[in-house]
């Protein structure tokens, strides 16, 4: 299953970082990124409002009846579609566009598919207390690093979605390969030239191949604990761990720098997802390996690119300039 493919089956879950139809008014530069995305701050109703209309004295009773009961309707309507907003819980955030996730959606073949993959392994997932062991949750963990760390955030996001850094192109294969078994990724599209490499094409035809393989190795080494561990618990892991680097980092948590957008650093999330939490800082500055700007910001993804880098496996490795840095802070510290 593609990362992109995915996505858009997720898009009317997620906020889209930079057009996102919501203000907020706790944060020091919500009105300037407010007016940046050309939102529309909320303005309380006011109840009083019909003192501001003026009805000529010169109409008949009636005229007059009818013109404030048009305007009062007009007034109940626009309490109707205020009361309609929704709140973000914790936060002066008002969600003012409703989304229509399914009833609209016109469901194809590929929507399907991926769908029916997510709700197996939630399924395949909800077996783990039954079939728990310690070998089977060592695997589980094992793969997570393999599959998020190398493959994910290593491999498909700083190395080839930004090209942070370069590899050998026998390193780049072997983790993007390892990043094809946490089911992210059927079709690299994400950067023009993949799609003229044998390799990465090589995946995309044979992609469902790659995870079946891996499914007949699990079984046959440790059984049904490590299919449903290795496989069930570990996906659906990565699958949320994913969905919270782009839900939670745009709602909850702090901005260090002015990147026009609501996104956030988030520190429990940079700990699940191998430093991906600090999310303001990868807005920021989208080309930088490192997305843990600070010393304090834990970022596990960045210490394997420092370990190659010092290694010389890892050559071209982008980070932003102290100038660079000056052009974008806010009069906060990084703290996530």
């Amino acid at each position: 299953m593609a990362m992109s493919s995915l996505l858009l089956v997720l898009k009317p879950f997620l906020l889209p970082p930079r057009h996102v139809p919501i203000c907020s008014s706790t944060h020091p530069t919500s009105f300037n990124t407010c007016r940046k995305l050309n939102l529309n701050l909320h303005t309380p109703i006011q109840h009083n409002v019909l003192r501001k209309f003026t009805i000529p004295n010169n109409l008949p009773i009636e005229n007059k009846t009818s013109q404030l009961n048009a305007k009062a309707k007009l007034v109940e309507a626009s309490e109707a579609k205020a009361t309609s907003e929704k709140k973000i819980p914790l936060l002066d955030v008002v969600v003012k566009r409703k989304r229509q996730v399914f009833s609209r959606r016109k469901w194809n073949f590929l929507d399907i598919e991926i769908a029916g993959g997510i709700l197996a392994m939630h399924l395949l997932s909800l077996l783990a207390p039954f079939y728990f062991s310690w070998s089977a949750l060592w695997v589980a963990i094992f793969l997570y690093v393999v599959t998020g760390l190398f493959g994910i955030t290593l491999s498909y996001h700083r190395n080839l979605s930004h090209r942070s850094f370069k590899l050998s192109k026998p390193l780049e294969y072997l983790f993007a390969y390892c990043g094809v078994m946490a089911l992210q990724c059927e079709k690299p599209n994400n950067v023009g030239d993949l799609q003229k490499q044998p390799f990465y094409r090589f995946l995309q035809s044979t992609y469902h191949a790659h995870p079946i393989a891996l499914v007949v190795q699990l079984y046959l080494l440790g059984g049904v604990h490590f299919l449903v561990w290795g496989m069930g618990v570990r996906i659906v892991w990565i699958y949320h761990i994913t969905w919270l680097v782009n839900l939670v980092c745009h709602v909850w948590g702090k901005q260090a720098w002015n990147t026009g957008d609501l996104s956030r650093n988030n520190w429990w999330v940079a700990i699940l997802s191998f430093g991906e939490g600090w999310h303001n800082n990868h807005h920021a500055f989208e080309y930088s390996a490192r997305h843990g700007l600070e010393w304090w910001q834990l970022d596990m993804t960045w210490y394997v690119v420092r370990l190659l880098q010092i290694l010389g496996l890892a050559t071209d490795v982008k980070l932003p300039n102290e100038a660079q840095k000056e052009r974008l802070a806010l009069n906060t510290s990084t703290a996530g």
